[in-house]
């Protein structure tokens, strides 16, 4: 970096005008994307009412809808009966669970089968679908449902006995036509990006996913999403080509203005696991990118009403992209203005999107203590410490999953790579029971 005054460029005149052109460009917008990042990472934060305003409000009255729990489970033996006895255990008094299993699969079958033996509010649906995913058991279980509302769980999940309460008190004084509940990873401790993929739930349900809600359009979780039956019907239930049919049927709903309330509270969340290994995490994310694209690419946002709401859509659906850009390329935009000889202005150019991008890092360490001490957990030096080193490397494996996921894409390998589940969020004293 040169403060002389001199013009000595290294490729010549040229050169240095179109370097100078072209890293001012990505500086600028690498410091948007933070920019905005760090914007929607701190919406539910704003002030004392607008975090209150998150939480489901206490229902009160008889309760007034019935719901209808799909459960798709496929090789989740391990997991399945835990959840189901979860369910069972809900304080609402109309609710039945409906279990989807495969017709390969005996060993779930079996676990799903002695469920409904036990009670009469657990019916088994079997998929016999040869290629078989998620939407395609959903879809299979939909002309089955009885209740008004249609709620989807995964069979790992740990569910708390008065969410069905809070959510049928939302539906009825919001009139909302969907209600997404909050999911959150707990076993931060598991592994390094663990911890990371925790800290990313806990955004993306206690924060981002209000910031969509007010704005007209919002890609839903995967599960704890209730939908009324009528409406899932009538949008034609999931798409069962793509990869992220929650995130598609969101983005279906919010373009025919359907009203979607989203609440989080930290006593009624469903609690998960993370993914147990690297290659498990990043398949998961390959998966979620790649539905993404293909969500993208159906063009179903280009239906929203505003301008706005269609530029939210654009950028939420190619976030995966640029979050994995964005991580990659700030540490070679520094290496730039420091090595390269470019003007004075231009190097603190290449400074913004760090600015940024630390203090969402600053900021990622406050919800990491709010984290820890919303679910009473204990969160230690070393958890900061693996939080701090383990940024650049878990970005890595972002920007790895996204051009996987572009590949797979480009080559039609629509697979679904199942995500498998040990129960790693639940303590010993649950596993036992």
């Amino acid at each position: 970096m040169r403060d002389d005054g001199e013009s000595f460029p290294l490729w010549g005149l040229g050169g240095l005008l179109l370097s100078t052109v072209v890293i001012s460009a990505v500086s600028m917008a690498l410091f948007w994307m933070a920019a905005f990042t760090l914007w929607w990472q701190m919406h539910a934060w704003r002030t004392p009412e607008t975090l209150a305003a998150t939480r489901f409000e206490a229902p009160h009255g008889n309760d007034g809808l019935a719901f209808s729990l799909l459960l798709p489970a496929r090789h989740e033996q391990a997991v399945l009966d835990h959840t189901i006895q979860r369910l069972l255990e809900s304080s609402h008094a109309a609710f039945e669970i409906v279990v989807i299993v495969g017709h390969d699969d005996p060993e779930t079958a079996a676990v799903a089968d002695e469920a409904a033996r036990r009670d009469r509010r657990v019916r088994v649906i079997t998929d016999t679908h040869e290629v078989k995913n998620k939407p395609k058991a959903l879809n299979t279980a939909l002309p089955h449902c009885r209740g008004d509302v249609v709620g989807v769980f995964d069979a790992e999940d740990q569910v708390h006995p008065e969410l069905l309460a809070h959510v049928d008190h939302a539906f009825r004084s919001t009139g909302a036509d969907v209600v997404q509940g909050g999911v959150q990873l707990i076993n931060f401790h598991s592994s390094w990006y663990s911890l990371r993929n925790c800290l990313e739930y806990f955004f993306w349900f206690r924060s981002r996913l209000h910031l969509h809600a007010q704005k007209g359009f919002i890609p839903l979780g995967g599960n704890t999403v209730f939908v009324r039956t009528d409406v899932l019907r009538d949008a034609g239930g999931w798409d069962q080509n793509c990869l992220a049919e929650d995130c598609d049927l969101g983005v279906r709903l919010s373009s025919i203005g359907k009203k979607v309330v989203v609440a989080y509270d930290s006593d009624m969340v469903t609690r998960e696991e993370t993914p147990g290994t690297l290659m498990s995490l990043l398949k998961q994310r390959t998966r979620w990118n790649q539905g993404f694209l293909q969500v993208y690419r159906k063009k179903d946002w280009k239906q929203l009403p505003t301008f706005g709401q269609r530029l939210l859509a654009r950028y939420t659906l190619m976030t995966p992209f640029l979050q994995a850009f964005t991580g990659l390329i700030i540490p070679l935009n520094v290496a730039v203005a420091i090595f390269l000889e470019v003007p004075v202005g231009v190097a603190f150019i290449t400074f913004l999107p760090l600015i940024t991008a630390f203090v969402t890092f600053v900021f990622e360490v406050v919800g990491l203590h709010d984290f820890g001490k919303q679910y009473a957990l204990k969160v230690r030096l070393i958890h900061y410490i693996k939080l701090i080193v383990g940024g650049p490397f878990y970005q890595v494996l972002l920007a790895f999953a996204a051009i996987r996921a572009v590949w797979r894409e480009s080559r039609g390998n629509n697979e679904w790579e199942l995500t498998s589940h040990v129960g790693a969020h639940l303590s010993p004293e649950e596993i036992r029971a």
